[in-house]
C-alpha cells in the first residue's frame, strides 16, 4: 500500500513537471523508481521511458489545443538529433560514469543561468532551417553523451538559441522528448527487463492527469516567471547531480 501511494504522488509530481516545464521526465522518474519503488536501474530506466512517452503525449496533445507547439522546429531538433545521439552514445560508454554526471551538471546549470538572466524573448513563430538543425544536432550529441537532459536541454535551447517565446518552447520540447524517448523504447525492446506494472500503471495514471494540470498551470503564469521558474529547477537539479556525482 506504501509503494502504491508513493507511486501516484510521485506519478503526480512527474506529470505537473512534463505538462508546466516541457521537461522533468527522466531525471524524476528515475530515481523515483529507484528509491521510491524499488526499482533496479534497467528496469527503472525501461519504466521511465513508458511512463515519459505516455505522460508527454498527453500534454503535448494539451499544448497543441492552445496553439503553444512549434511542430516544424520540434521536428527539426528531434530528427537532426537522433544520428548524433547514437553516435555520442557509443563514445559516453568508454568514459567514467561520474564524469559524464558532472560534465551534464555543468552544462545544465549553465543553460540554468542563461534562463535566469536572459529576457523572455518575443519569438515571432518563424524558425530558420540550418539553425534548427544545428541545434538539434548539438542536443542529440549531448543527450546521447550524457544519457540524460532532452527537455531540460531543448527548453533552453529552443529559448535562447532560436528565440522561440517560453510558452511554445515548452510544448516544442514534449515533441523532441516522445520522439528521443520512443527511439531509446525501440532500443530496449529485446531486453529483458521486467516491469511492475502494478506500480507502473498507477503511476502513469496521476502522471497524465498532473500533465493536464501542469497545461493549465503554464496557461495562467506569465513566460517571464515561467523561464525564471524553470531556470530555478534545473539550477538546483544540477547543483544536486554535481554534489551526487561528487559523493
Amino acid at each position: 500500500m506504501t509503494a502504491l501511494v508513493l507511486a501516484l504522488i510521485a506519478g503526480g509530481l512527474v506529470g505537473l513537471a512534463l505538462g508546466a516545464l516541457g521537461a522533468g521526465g527522466s531525471i524524476l522518474t528515475v530515481p523515483a523508481l529507484i528509491y521510491l519503488l524499488g526499482f533496479s536501474p534497467a528496469a527503472a530506466a525501461t519504466g521511465s521511458l513508458v511512463i515519459v512517452i505516455v505522460t508527454s503525449v498527453t500534454a503535448l496533445v494539451a499544448h497543441a489545443r492552445a496553439g503553444a507547439v512549434r511542430w516544424r522546429a520540434g521536428l527539426l531538433f528531434a530528427a537532426a538529433g537522433l544520428l548524433p545521439a547514437v553516435a555520442a552514445g557509443v563514445l559516453a560508454a568508454r568514459l567514467p560514469e561520474a564524469l559524464l554526471t558532472l560534465m551534464f551538471a555543468a552544462l545544465a546549470a549553465l543553460a540554468a543561468v542563461r534562463m535566469l538572466r536572459r529576457r523572455t524573448p518575443h519569438g515571432t513563430g518563424t524558425v530558420s532551417t540550418g539553425r534548427a538543425a544545428a541545434a538539434g544536432a548539438g542536443l542529440g550529441a549531448v543527450t546521447g553523451f550524457l544519457g540524460v537532459g532532452g527537455g531540460f536541454l531543448a527548453v533552453p535551447a529552443l529559448v535562447t538559441v532560436l528565440a522561440v517565446p517560453m510558452s511554445a518552447a515548452v510544448g516544442t520540447s514534449l515533441l523532441v522528448i516522445v520522439a528521443n524517448a520512443l527511439v531509446a523504447l525501440m532500443a530496449r525492446a529485446q531486453s529483458a527487463v521486467q516491469l511492475d506494472w502494478a506500480l507502473i500503471m498507477p503511476f502513469l495514471a496521476t502522471a497524465v492527469l498532473g500533465a493536464w494540470d501542469g497545461r493549465r498551470l503554464a496557461a495562467k503564469v506569465s513566460p517571464a516567471a515561467l523561464q525564471r521558474a524553470f531556470g530555478a529547477v534545473l539550477l538546483t537539479i544540477a547543483l544536486a547531480m554535481a554534489v551526487t556525482a561528487a559523493w
